[in-house]
C-alpha cells in the first residue's frame, strides 16, 4: 500500500511539472490535454488502491475458506463427510463481493456445486432422521437469501456508501470506489518543444518513453538464472514458506503445458433422439428432465459441471470431461466413462452395466437397488466404487489396477494383486 501511495504522490509531481510547462508555451489546449492526463493518473491510482485495500480485506476470510475446505478432507471417514462437503464446495461463495460484473451468478453456482452433496444427504436421511433434511434445507436457504440480498443492492457489483467510514489501509476518502477507467488517454505531447528548458523536461520525456514501449519494455528486465528460479530450485520455496493457494475442489494433478484452448459454445439440446452436453464450463446445475427410453445422453468436454439426468433413458456417455459430476435414475443400457478425469457418478435407480476407459479419477456411487451393477475397467486408474452398508452410510472399494498372470498349464489365469487395493 505504501509503494502505491508513494507512485500515486510521484504521477501527481510529474504532472504538475507538465502543467507548469504547457502553462508556459500559452493558450489553453496544452492545459486541458494535462488536465486529461492528470485526471487519467488519479483515476487508474484510485482503481489500484481500491483494488489492494479489497484484496488485503478479503484475505482473512480466504484463509478461512481455505481452512474450511482443508477440515473436509482431513475428515473423508466422517459419517457427516457429504455434510463437510456441501458446506466445502459452497463456501467460495462469501467471495460474491469481489465477483463483479455477475455477483449474483456467482453465488448461484457455488450453491450449485454443493447440490451433489446435499442430494445424498437427503436420500441418506429422508426416512431416517428429519433433522438432516432441514439442515439441508437451512443450509440451502442462505445462499438463495443471499442471492435475493445481492440482487436487491448489489446486482453488478459491490456498491459502496458515499457517507460511511472509509476502509483501513489507504482507501479513497468517502469509501466510494474509484470510477472505472476511462477510453485511452490523450497522445503525450511533443515535450521537446517546450520553451522550458529546465532539467524537467527530460524527466518527462523518458518517463512517457518508458510507458509507450508497450511490449519492448520488458527488454530492460534482469535475466533470472536457472539456480534463482523456484520451478528448478525447490529449496528456494522452503526458505520462503509454503506458496498460497486457492480452492481446491479437487485434487490438483500435474499437467502437461496448456495449448491455446479453442472457446466452443456450450450446448444442450436434445438432437433427435441423443441428448447432446457440450463444451460446458463451471455450470452446475445442468438438468435434462424431459426424457423417454429410447433416448441417450451424450456429455462432450464438459469441466468443473454437474449434470443431473432424471427418468429412465437407454445410456449415458461422458467422453472427454474433466471434474463432471453425474446424477441419474435409471439406466437400461450402460452408462460409459472415456477419456475422463475425475468425475463422480452417482446412481439413484437402476443400472445394469458401467464401463471406465482411459480414465483417471472416477467415483461411482451405488445404491441398494443398483448393488447388481457391472463395472468394466480398461486402462483406468483411481477408480472408487462406493456402496451403502447397513447404517446407510458408504463404504469406499478401491478397483483393482494392477493384475497378476499365470499359465496354469492349459490357459491364462488372471487375478488381481493384493497391493492393488
Amino acid at each position: 500500500m505504501a509503494e502505491l501511495v508513494g507512485l500515486v504522490q510521484r504521477l501527481e509531481v510529474a504532472v504538475g511539472r507538465l502543467e507548469d510547462m504547457s502553462s508556459s508555451g500559452g493558450g489553453g489546449g496544452p492545459t486541458a490535454a494535462s488536465g486529461g492526463i492528470k485526471k487519467t493518473v488519479n483515476q487508474i491510482c484510485l482503481t489500484m488502491i481500491s483494488t489492494s485495500v479489497l484484496t488485503s480485506l478479503l484475505a482473512p476470510m480466504s484463509k478461512v475458506i481455505q481452512e474450511v475446505q482443508s477440515f473436509r478432507e482431513k475428515n473423508r471417514s466422517s459419517p457427516l463427510f457429504n455434510h463437510l462437503s456441501a458446506v466445502s464446495e459452497s463456501v467460495p461463495a462469501l467471495g460474491w463481493v469481489a465477483m463483479a460484473p455477475k455477483p449474483g451468478p456467482y453465488v448461484k453456482e457455488m450453491q450449485d456445486a454443493a447440490m451433489f452433496y446435499t442430494n445424498r444427504v437427503l436420500k441418506d436421511y429422508k426416512e431416517k432422521d428429519k433433522m438432516h433434511v432441514e439442515w439441508v434445507s437451512t443450509y440451502v436457504s442462505i445462499w438463495t437469501e443471499l442471492q435475493a440480498y445481492i440482487k436487491q443492492h448489489h446486482t453488478t457489483g459491490l456498491s459502496w456508501s458515499k457517507t460511511g467510514p472509509v476502509a483501513s489501509g489507504g482507501a479513497p476518502s468517502g469509501g466510494a470506489p474509484a470510477p472505472p477507467p476511462p477510453g485511452p488517454p490523450p497522445p503525450p505531447m511533443n515535450l521537446d518543444k517546450s520553451s522550458s528548458g529546465d532539467s524537467g523536461a527530460t524527466s518527462h520525456n523518458a518517463l512517457f518513453a518508458s510507458i509507450n514501449k508497450g511490449a519492448d519494455i520488458t527488454k530492460g528486465l534482469k535475466h533470472v538464472s536457472d539456480d534463482q528460479k523456484t520451478h528448478k530450485n525447490p529449496t528456494l520455496k522452503v526458505q520462503g514458506g509454503p506458496l498460497p493457494s486457492g480452492p481446491k475442489p479437487f485434487a490438483a494433478r500435474p499437467t502437461a503445458a496448456a495449448s491455446p484452448a479453442r472457446t466452443l459454445p456450450p450446448v444442450l439440446e436434445l438432437d433427435g433422439k441423443k441428448w447432446k452436453v457440450e463444451n460446458q464450463e463451471g455450470a452446475h446445475g445442468l438438468v435434462i428432465s424431459d426424457t423417454e427410453l429410447k433416448q441417450v445422453v451424450y456429455a462432450f468436454k464438459c469441466n468443473n459441471s454437474t449434470l443431473q439426468v432424471k427418468g429412465k433413458i437407454n445410456s449415458i456417455i461422458l467422453d472427454n470431461c474433466k471434474k463432471l459430476g453425474l446424477v441419474f435414475d435409471d439406466v437400461v443400457g450402460i452408462v460409459e466413462v472415456i477419456n475422463c478425469k475425475d468425475v463422480k457418478v452417482q446412481v439413484m435407480g437402476k443400472v445394469p452395466t458401467i464401463s471406465i476407459n482411459k480414465t483417471d479419477g472416477c467415483h461411482v456411487y451405488l445404491n441398494k437397488d443398483s448393488l447388481s451393477c457391472e463395472i468394466i475397467s480398461a486402462k483406468s486408474s483411481e477408480m472408487n466404487v462406493l456402496v451403502p452398508n447397513k447404517d446407510g452410510e458408504y463404504t469406499e472399494i478401491p478397483v483393482p489396477e494392477q493384475f497378476k498372470t499365470v499359465w496354469d498349464g492349459s490357459k491364462l489365469v488372471t487375478t488381481a494383486t493384493e497391493i492393488a487395493g
